[in-house]
């Protein structure tokens, strides 16, 4: 285990997994993920949520090296999803006199992932509820849908240390050497994404609090700029637009398309728009497409009509964006169609469901394959994007 001390006597316990392609069989991770999991020592010792099952016997290991020759008096279990929760009944068999201590919704689901007998093992905590370990004090605040109903953070007064939960997470293991933003958002944005507004509500009760340290669940430890990371967060959850910018999002079944939006976004360039990025929906990260379209202020949507509708890809896009709250942002369209261009019109119903949305310029519609007068529309259409 790599030594890791939060503090003196918070110390890391987690796990890198450097061997798992799909972080929830869906989001690709190509530098791995960290599954974190902390031991408080102190007078009573707590270990502070569990991992995956798929590093199980290293994660004990690592939970054994730190104790010694003790046993913990508590597992403190913030969040019951599998890659946090997925040892609990492997712990509580080997420290068979440790506590569980959690919230009401915890212990109502936590039988339905495991069997085992909780009787006399429980400790059952509610908003402000507080436990002493010693010198060390856990206070605990209730987070519920960030992202599941059951979620709790744990805040330990002496050290001023916030266990965020999913909060404050990304993508990547420990060594990856990335920078936090980008994963950060990929991981806000398509896990959490939907659930703004209780979010925000979480964000407000970790305003009164005196935060040093967070120690999320997955991602590294953060202690300094705490500022940055918050108000990330703050944007995010609002669903306002990081920066300015111009997302081209494109679904091209033969190359037609694409090569029209590639024209495209030399003449946004051209007319002097600074942060133009092209996805081609059909090959690309649809989750980076999908955080990226969350960073920016404008979005152009550009499909072929398939079936006398929308090709997959877009669909699937468009789909994500509307689950994950997608608003407050300017978009323009265009479509595709040999024979009867749809994607237009089925682009816009999915906009207009939509808050906060503006729909700029008129619908370009190319036929197959850009033409002069297409070129003269995408023009007019770039004009009305960068008004």
């Amino acid at each position: 285990m790599k030594d890791m001390k939060v503090t003196e006597s918070i110390l890391y316990v987690g796990c890198n997994d450097r061997d798992i392609d799909l972080f929830e069989s869906q989001y690709h991770v190509p530098n791995g993920v960290s599954y974190n999991s902390y031991v408080i020592m102190d007078e009573k010792i707590a270990v502070m949520d569990t991992t995956d099952p798929r590093v199980t016997e290293e994660w004990l290991s690592n939970v054994a090296e730190v104790l010694g020759d003790r046993e913990p008096d508590y597992l403190v279990i913030d969040h019951m999803e599998p890659d946090h929760a997925g040892n609990i009944e492997k712990l509580a068999e080997r420290y068979p006199k440790m506590k569980l201590v959690s919230n009401a919704k915890v212990f109502t689901m936590l039988p339905q992932f495991f069997d085992f007998d909780l009787t006399d093992h429980t400790v059952t905590v509610g908003e402000g509820d507080t436990l002493s370990l010693g010198n060390h004090t856990l206070q605990f605040f209730l987070a519920p849908m960030v992202h599941w109903p059951e979620a709790m953070v744990t805040y330990e007064l002496s050290e001023k240390v916030l266990f965020s939960a999913d909060g404050f997470g990304k993508f990547g293991a420990l060594d990856a050497g990335e920078e936090w933003t980008d994963e950060a958002r990929r991981y806000f944005i398509n896990i959490v994404g939907k659930y703004g507004a209780q979010v925000q509500a979480l964000l407000k009760k970790a305003a009164t609090l005196d935060i040093q340290i967070i120690c999320p669940l997955h991602g590294p430890v953060l202690k300094e700029d705490l500022g940055y990371y918050i108000g990330k967060y703050l944007t995010w959850s609002s669903y306002e637009p990081e920066e300015e910018g111009i997302v081209v999002a494109c679904a091209s079944i033969h190359g037609n398309t694409r090569r029209a939006m590639e024209r495209f976004v030399e003449i946004l360039k051209e007319k002097g728009a600074k942060n133009v990025v092209l996805f081609d929906l059909a090959r690309d990260d649809m989750a980076e497409a999908v955080s990226c379209a969350y960073r920016y202020d404008r979005l152009v949507l550009a499909s072929a009509t398939y079936d006398a509708s929308l090709f997959p890809c877009m669909e699937d896009f468009l789909y994500h964006l509307k689950i994950k709250n997608f608003q407050n942002r300017k978009v323009a369209i265009v479509e595709n169609g040999s024979w009867a261009p749809m994607a237009g019109k089925h682009i816009r119903s999915y906009v207009e469901g939509m808050k906060n949305m503006e729909l700029v310029g008129d619908t370009v519609t190319i036929r197959s394959t850009m033409n002069a007068k297409n070129v003269e529309e995408l023009n007019a259409l770039a004009d009305a994007l960068l008004k």
